[in-house]
Order: structure tokens, then sequence, then C-alpha cells
């Protein structure tokens, strides 16, 4: 998976990581601050939250249209930059009224249009690294390498966005509404870190920025790809085929920064004993990846020394682990931000296993297309908000729970179990459909149409997005199986779509 990987790949990774780690940290708080500070309903939180998404992911169209003109490298740059302003509008306390609600807007018009420029270009220079004859069979390796990045990220932002709230809290002495903005602005430092990785790490891919002047000759023997109108028609034609099934894969999926949200805010118990507290504390999902990692490094490593390091590094893990065990002691209170660790947690320490599955696969001749890969995807989501049918058996309607609370009744709670198994099929899925559709978009799109095409992939998450407030609409009087219910038909329609269309797309790929 790392071998012969450029080091420009590890460079743009750490970039990205940056960039993700302080966009997660604002976004698992975001749904539960539009309640908080300015007292909206689910409905109307889940509609700002999910437009607020689908704009992230609709302007790297622009930002890709731009970028074949103007060169990717410099829409990254000036695209960090408006997100960094957007950041500090954002983590300004300003209140909960009106111009708050304004300033707070404009910050997400800010930092959704910054994500546009530069989330998508980063991609195509990634992609464009493997260009090369020597290179072209590292590229899906080295999307989930990207993709790893991008969720190491994640995997520390909710710690980071609930510890700093707390601490604004109880150093600080400011109000639970106030407090959030402290989140806010762990995004503006990670940007300037990002930023520092960029500019201290360019020249190692400065070569694939782009533009005008700043993209060195290539290779003479390496010619570019000469397309036919019709194969460049065929391609284009497949390529939006995939981008209409992944939109109801992001529709389900962000439904982690909403209705799985409330459910985790609402009918999960906000205390954990035992060994499942365990599974609240990144530092012990760390060890884990650590084992995971060194697992598989002390089995593939082809020298003594590298295997005795793989296994020190895999005891110390473990030791780490019964040391956090022996040390338990009552209950955790469990925030429901939190939650949101899990998906990254087990995207990075998945990523090896799927690769090796897939080499192994590859090695025998029968590893699926990538078009196969994303249909099976879609499967797995649907089986995931099973997961969560299964776990709301017998549980009230949100708003008979929140009737409920406010009588001090008793209220039926489920399990933290069902969230984080839950969590861990909807990775599944996501390993299977993210990194290799966007490895499949950077190998099948036509060489002038490359950055538009890569906006595109994200044109159809922004839809996927912007129907996440369904999530919202149908939180409230229904019950929690019918919810759910609706992710797995869409879920399994799309699927059924894919694989319709399988011999149509396989035939580009």
């Amino acid at each position: 998976m790392f071998e012969n990987q450029p080091k420009a790949l590890y460079a743009l990774a750490l970039a990205n990581t940056g960039e993700r780690f302080g966009y997660y940290t604002m976004l698992a708080v975001f749904a539960l601050f539009l309640r908080a500070n300015f007292g909206l309903e689910a409905g109307t939180a889940g509609l700002i939250y999910s437009i607020f998404l689908g704009l992230v992911y609709f302007l790297p169209l622009i930002g890709g249209f731009m970028a074949d003109k103007f060169g990717y490298g410099k829409m990254v740059t000036i695209g960090i930059a408006i997100m960094f302003v957007g950041y500090l509008f954002l983590s300004i306390p300003l209140g909960g009224g009106s111009i708050a609600f304004i300033a707070m807007l404009a910050a997400l018009l800010l930092i959704s249009f910054g994500t546009g420029l530069f989330k998508g270009n980063l991609q195509v220079m990634v992609g464009n690294l493997y260009d090369t004859p020597e290179l072209a069979g590292k590229r899906d390796s080295a999307f989930s390498i990207f993709y790893m990045a991008i969720n190491i990220g994640a995997l520390f932002a909710p710690t980071a966005a609930v510890k700093i709230q707390s601490w604004a809290e109880a150093t600080l002495h400011c109000s639970s509404n106030d407090a959030y903005h402290f989140s806010f602005a762990v995004a503006c430092v990670s940007l300037i870190v990002s930023m520092a990785i960029y500019y201290g790490c360019r020249r190692m891919f400065k070569h694939v920025e782009g533009g005008n002047g700043k993209t060195e000759k290539k290779d003479a023997t390496v010619a570019e790809e000469e397309l036919t109108p019709q194969q460049t028609k065929e391609r284009i034609v497949a390529l939006c085929l995939v981008f209409a099934v992944v939109i109801f894969f992001w529709m389900a999926f962000h439904q982690n920064g909403l209705t799985l949200t409330y459910f985790a805010n609402e009918f999960v118990s906000p205390v954990s004993t035992g060994v499942q507290s365990m599974a609240f504390d990144v530092v012990n999902l760390v060890m884990i990846v650590l084992m995971v990692y060194s697992g598989m490094t002390f089995f593939q490593s082809k020298t003594a020394k590298a295997k005795a390091i793989s296994g020190v590094v895999f005891l110390v893990a473990v030791l780490v682990l019964m040391w956090k065990y022996r040390e338990l002691s009552g209950s955790v209170e469990v925030s429901a931000p939190i939650f949101q660790q899990f998906n990254p947690f087990y995207v990075v320490a998945l990523t090896p296993v799927s690769m090796a599955i897939f080499s192994s696969l590859a090695a025998k001749g029968k590893e699926p297309s990538a078009p196969r890969k994303i249909a099976y995807g879609m499967i797995v989501a649907g089986c995931a908000y099973f997961l969560m049918v299964m776990a709301s058996q017998g549980l009230l309607t949100p708003h008979e729970q929140a009737a409920a609370k406010a009588a001090g009744g008793a209220t039926p709670f489920a399990s933290a179990n069902w969230l984080i198994g839950t969590y861990l099929v909807l990775t599944f899925g996501e390993l299977l459909l993210s990194p290799m559709g966007i490895s499949f978009v950077s190998k099948v799109a036509p060489p002038k149409y490359k950055g538009a095409m890569m906006g595109g992939w994200f044109v159809a998450t922004a839809i996927g997005n912007l129907l996440v407030s369904v999530g919202g609409y149908l939180w409230g009087g229904l019950s929690l199986t019918i919810v759910w219910s609706v992710f797995i038909v869409l879920c399994l329609i799309s699927a059924a779509f894919m694989f319709l269309m399988m011999k149509r797309l396989e035939k580009v790929a």
C-alpha cells in the first residue's frame, strides 16, 4: 500500500489532513450549535446544515472549471485563504440575535466557497501524480492513502470539539453557547498548519499544479491520452450515471451529523461504563490503529529489524490498553458529537485491511471493478440503517421522548453499541464507494475535463447533502423505524440501478 508512492502524495495528504481536521471539528457540533444558540427546530437546523454541506460539495464544480483555466495550485491557495476568513468570522461569539445569525450565514458562504476552490483541485493534483506509466498502477492505493489521511484529521475532531468547548466553559467561564465558538476557532489554527505544510513541501508537487506557465513539460515518452468525441461522450455519460447513484449514498451517509447525532443526543444513555467506555477515549482508538498497522507490517516486513520494530509497537499499544482498562473507575459522560469519531477511526483502521483484501483478489484476477465496488457500497449502507431499525425497536418517537423527558418520567434508551456498530457498517460502505469513486473519476475523466469531472463528483455529493435535510424533517412525530427505512430503500434502489448499468460503466473503467 505504501511502497513506491511518491513523496508528493504524503505532502498533499497531510495538507488536506489539517484542513479536514478543522472542518470536522466545526461540523461535529454545528447542528447542535444551531439548535442551542438560535433556538431552531430540528428541521430548520437540518435544512441549514444540509444547505451548507451542499454548497461545500457543489462549489468544487466552479472551482474545477476555474482550475482548468488558471491552475489547480492557484485555486488551492486562494481557497485556503478564503476558508480562514470564514472560520474566523464563525469563531466570534455574537450571541443569538439577527446580527449573529447573518454573520454565521456569511461565514458559511466563505467556508463553502473556499472549500470549493481547495477540495476538488487538491484531489486532481493527487491524480495527476499518477499520469505516468510507472505510477499508474498505484492510483487506487494512492487515493486510499489520501482518503485515510482525511480521516486521521476527522478522527481527532470530535474529541477536540468537545474538549475545547468544555475547557472554555470550565476555565474561561463562558456560557455553553459561547463555548461553541472555541470549537470553531480550532479550524483557523488547523488551516495555518495546512498552509505551512503545503508551501513547505510545494517543490515536490509543483509540476502538477497546472496553469499557464506553471506546469513543467511532461516526459516526452508520456503522451496525453487522445480520445475521439464518441469516447469522450461515453466517459462523461458513464461518470454522470455514477454521480446519480452516489447522491443517495451521501444522503444516507451524512446523516451522521444530523439524525444519527440527534439519536445519540436523545436516545442513547449519556453515560457509559466498563469496556464500552473505553471506546469514547480517542487514545484507545489510536492504540487499536497502531495494533492494526504494526500487526500487518510485522507479517509484510522483509527484514528482521522491521519485524522487531513492528512487534514492539504492537506490544506497547497492547500495554497501554491494558493500563487504561485497569484505570477504569465509575462512568464517563458521553457527548453526542463524540460518536462522530467512530467513522474516521474505522476508515483509518480498516483501509490497510481493505487494500490487502483487494490486492489478494487482484492477484487472483477476481478484484471487482470500481463500479461494482460502488454498487456493493450502496448495499452495505442499506444494511447499516437496518441496524438502526433494530436499535430503535421499543423506542418512542422523538416528540414522545422529548415530552417524557420534560415531564420527568423514565425514558427508554438504546445501547451505544448499536450506534457504534452502525458506524462500522457505514464505513465498510464508504470504503467501497468513496476512495474508489474518486479514483474512478480521476482515471476515466477526459483529460481536458478533469477539473470539471472531479467537480461533478462533488456536485453529486452536494445534492446528496441537500437531501440530508429530509432526515431532519422526518425527525419528530414519525416512528424511528420509518425514518431509517427511508434510507434503506433509497440505498437498495440505487444499488439495483448500478447493476443495471454495469456493462456500460465497466466498458470505460
